[in-house]
């Protein structure tokens, strides 16, 4: 007997039958169907699945969804074309990861509107939770280039990964920033994944893939498309802790990923350019109507959120707040001997292995940052505000 059309793939078999990963692609690549329309049509169905094998009648029943539509629907039930999909990016070695499965980012799973699919090259790791990203003009001055290697340079040598949409300008300065300082980046991409756009980045994207991941929610072959382009920005938005605006005009894409953030609930923060700049109009907007101005990347993880859950960077540290990337390796040390239980200050300082003064002194620092609290009877316990 033949192998199934799903064996071989580049991904764990994250779902009960791979089969639901196949339907998945195809509601994918029914033209007309985006985001927005497959969340609506699986409230009302469950499962790509269950979609696929809804009929005519039913299937008109959901806002949105008209006879061209539904028939395009119908048309794709049984339809090859997912499966050479999946044939591509096992050949190219892309992984296709739905929303079930656990690589999938659990904080672009919250999104109101969330990829069904999506691909990546290059591979997302569980510290990328701690994730912020940079964006900015395409058109930017040498500054705002600077800037942009800047922060995502001092982002990545603490431990964050830098989200970016490999686009000219300041998403590429972004992205260098990062890999200069041998830190992990996420590229974000418009177009499918056999379509580097713009096409002087394939280098670029290489490497990025190397130190991270580049995804998208696009089939393979999509050309770029000028209305991808804002889609993709609430992916940028939905997989970082906050959104960083470097340079923006008052038109500038930026923006568009800014409104996603402050919609899904992100931190957005804007960089001050010279008061007369058209490229930092739109910062200076954002600022004027309270996003916060930043100098500096501690100025980021010290405003950012507790995070969903506590995320493993080695095998002795863990990371419950983007605040706690500021510490020094001393600070961390000791912080990571405190756990979520209470625990006494004798035993921390035994496994501290270091002298009991400095370990006092560290613990009435870190208590001052609300990273610990103290407790009856010489005990603390570890927080993340």
């Amino acid at each position: 007997m033949s192998d199934p059309p799903s064996a071989g793939l580049p991904f764990k078999k994250d779902e009960p039958d791979d089969s639901d990963l196949i339907d998945a692609l195809r509601l994918n690549l029914v033209p007309g169907i985006g985001p927005r329309l497959q969340q609506t049509l699986e409230a009302a169905f469950g499962t790509p699945s269950a979609i696929l094998q809804a009929s005519l009648a039913e299937l008109q029943q959901v806002d949105g969804i008209g006879p061209k539509l539904a028939a395009a629907i119908v048309e794709h039930r049984n339809a090859d074309a997912a499966i050479r999909e999946i044939e591509r990016c096992r050949q190219a070695n892309i992984r296709l990861m739905r929303k079930a499965a656990p690589e999938y980012p659990r904080m672009l799973a919250q999104i109101c509107d969330p990829p069904s699919v999506l691909y990546c090259r290059g591979r997302l790791e569980p510290r990328d939770e701690v994730a912020v990203a940079i964006v900015g003009s395409r058109r930017c001055s040498v500054y705002g280039r600077q800037q942009a290697e800047r922060f995502a340079g001092a982002l990545a040598r603490a431990g964050a990964t830098v989200i970016s949409g490999l686009a000219r300008g300041i998403d590429a300065a972004a992205h260098r920033g990062a890999l200069e300082v041998g830190g992990r980046t996420i590229a974000v991409a418009a177009t499918g994944l056999a379509k580097v756009y713009p096409p002087e980045h394939k280098e670029l994207a290489a490497q990025i893939a190397e130190q991270g991941g580049v995804v998208s929610e696009s089939c393979l072959d999509q050309e770029p498309i000028a209305g991808l382009f804002p889609q993709r920005n609430r992916i940028i938005s939905g997989i970082s802790l906050g959104v960083i605006i470097i340079e923006a005009t008052r038109t500038s894409g930026a923006l568009h990923t800014a409104r996603h953030a402050l919609e899904q609930g992100r931190e957005v923060f804007a960089l001050p350019g010279r008061i007369d700049s058209l490229t930092s109009e739109g910062c200076h907007d954002l600022i004027r109507d309270g996003v916060p101005l930043v100098r500096g990347v501690d100025d980021v993880l010290e405003a950012l959120g507790p995070l969903l859950s506590p995320v493993k960077r080695t095998e002795t540290e863990s990371v419950h707040s983007p605040r706690e990337l500021t510490l020094s390796q001393q600070e961390r040390t000791i912080l990571n001997l405190v756990t979520v239980d209470p625990r006494l200050i004798d035993e921390i300082v035994r496994d501290s292995a270091l002298e009991s003064s400095r370990v006092l002194a560290t613990l009435t620092v870190l208590e001052m940052k609300r990273l610990l609290r103290r407790l009856p009877g010489g005990y603390v316990i570890r927080t993340a505000y």
